[in-house]
């Protein structure tokens, strides 16, 4: 079944932002861009959750794009994050999105407000009528403290812009409702969920792990995409037990960020309120990346 935006299937990763002494590290940065194209990935998802947007100024917000969207020159697309909990702010990123050439805004349901369906749909019809890119709705209740119901998603179908939609509800009854009804193209927004929203009809992921084994993720997606159910399986077993031992140790982005910093491709330095990881954590997630053959 083909969907709406069919270009964004496949692994997309939500890229973390290095920091270097408290300030981004726009270099590291843009060598992240670059593993992601070597790797063959679809999209990088900038300045989302996993890129610590919270803690962005605006200023840095705009650099970190615009950087991205340079490194990427044309050979990866870019769906930015430009959600906020204040419309306002939300239509000012996402147009800035549009105006620094990305190819798609990621915008996540306004959080702690907690508004009302007829609010989030009122908040979405205003973003997709004051740009042209593709919107993709990121709908992750447990950061956001509430759900964008089913039918919402399906009356925002009616914008022609609105052609994604990021699910993080771990709800398969909600992605088998939006898919049954709708033509949008749904991304997992859940790593251990991949190949289950797979099997309903979702056409890929919005990544955590991508970050340090997106040819992995990969091949779980095309072996689905190839009709090799048991090659997906494998994939989706052998994936699972990093997703389970890493990204439960703690809130993300700490334990992705601290295993790039194992893997030498970050110095591991968060924004606060963020912390570190413990020594105990420490400990088992080299453990874990040494059971998965990233670490010797």
């Amino acid at each position: 079944m083909k969907t709406r935006f069919e270009s964004f299937a496949g692994l997309s990763v939500a890229i973390i932002t290095p920091f270097k002494n408290g300030q981004v590290d726009y270099k590291t940065l843009q060598d992240q861009v670059e593993f992601q194209i070597a790797a063959g990935t679809t999209a990088v998802v900038p300045v989302g959750t996993t890129g610590e947007s919270p803690t962005l100024s605006f200023d840095e917000h705009e650099r970190v794009l615009r950087a991205v969207v340079e490194a990427a020159k044309g050979k990866i697309k870019v769906m930015a994050g430009s959600g906020a909990n204040s419309t306002q702010e939300a239509l000012h990123l996402t147009q800035f999105t549009q105006k620094v050439g990305a190819d798609a805004a990621l915008v996540v349901a306004p959080y702690y407000n907690k508004p009302t369906q007829e609010g989030l749909f009122q908040h979405y019809k205003l973003l997709a009528q004051s740009v042209d890119i593709p919107i993709c709705i990121y709908n992750i209740p447990g950061r956001c403290a509430r759900n964008i119901e089913p039918e919402t998603i399906i009356r925002l179908a009616q914008f022609p812009n609105i052609g994604m939609v990021k699910e993080a509800t771990g709800s398969m009854d909600q992605t088998s409702s939006i898919i049954a009804n709708t033509n949008l193209t749904v991304l997992s927004g859940d790593d251990s969920l991949t190949l289950p929203l797979l099997a309903l009809g979702a056409r890929g992921i919005v990544s955590v792990v991508g970050n340090i084994i997106p040819k992995d993720m990969i091949a779980l997606c095309n072996a689905f995409e190839n009709g090799n159910i048991e090659k997906a399986q494998e994939w989706h077993y052998k994936t699972y037990s990093l997703c389970r031992d890493m990204l439960a140790l703690s809130t993300n982005p700490i334990p992705i960020k601290a295993a790039m910093k194992m893997l030498g491709r970050d110095t591991g330095e968060l924004r606060l309120p963020l912390t570190t990881l413990s020594e105990t954590e420490e400990q088992k997630l080299q453990k874990t990346l040494q059971n998965y053959g990233l670490l010797s």
